[in-house]
């Protein structure tokens, strides 16, 4: 197993998740929005968002997939688990973990703006600009990342780092 490398460390992800949270909270007040977590990768930082945003909201689950086992995106998104409410004149916040290529958010913003939403917005914790195959708008954006194979924090590689507080990198022995 390749050892990990600390990107951003714990206190810096808690500073920028209250900081998601209080964006949220002054545009959403009173709404009781309903947030969709993007399984599996985003569920720790959807977890501690939720409890600092602190306000009423509901929250349900969506899996999509376009890596399977390697660290190259397939370039094919498939929905393994999809919304089962309407979200029909709901305000609906998405919680990502990274925005990369673009292609899974493109195509997920896409199949939730069909179910005609009252508002649709992306909160995601880490942005990799530099992979960007379409553009995506995001509207909370946490921290923008380096090229670099990221996990902890929730975020995976094979299924392996997810528990690690900190948001690491891989560093393999071709990148050096």
């Amino acid at each position: 197993m390749i050892a990990p490398r600390v990107l951003i460390p714990r206190d810096e992800i808690k500073k920028t998740v209250l900081r998601l949270a209080r964006e949220i909270r002054r545009d959403l007040s009173g709404t009781n929005p309903l947030f969709i977590c993007i399984l599996k990768g985003s569920v720790v930082f959807a977890a501690d968002l939720v409890r600092a945003v602190n306000m009423p909201l509901e929250l349900d689950f969506l899996c999509l997939s376009s890596y399977g086992c390697g660290t190259e995106t397939s370039g094919r998104v498939k929905m393994r688990l999809g919304i089962r409410q309407s979200l029909v004149g709901r305000h609906v916040v998405v919680l990502e973990d990274i925005v990369d290529t673009g292609l899974t958010v493109n195509y997920l913003m896409a199949y939730l703006k069909r179910k005609r939403p009252a508002g649709l917005r992306l909160c995601a914790l880490l942005d990799k600009p530099s992979r960007r195959r379409v553009p995506v708008d995001i509207d909370y954006l946490g921290l923008t990342v380096p090229d670099r194979f990221i996990v902890g924090y929730g975020i995976d590689w094979n299924q392996n780092y997810r528990y690690l507080p900190d948001i690491c990198y891989i560093e393999d022995e071709g990148n050096g």
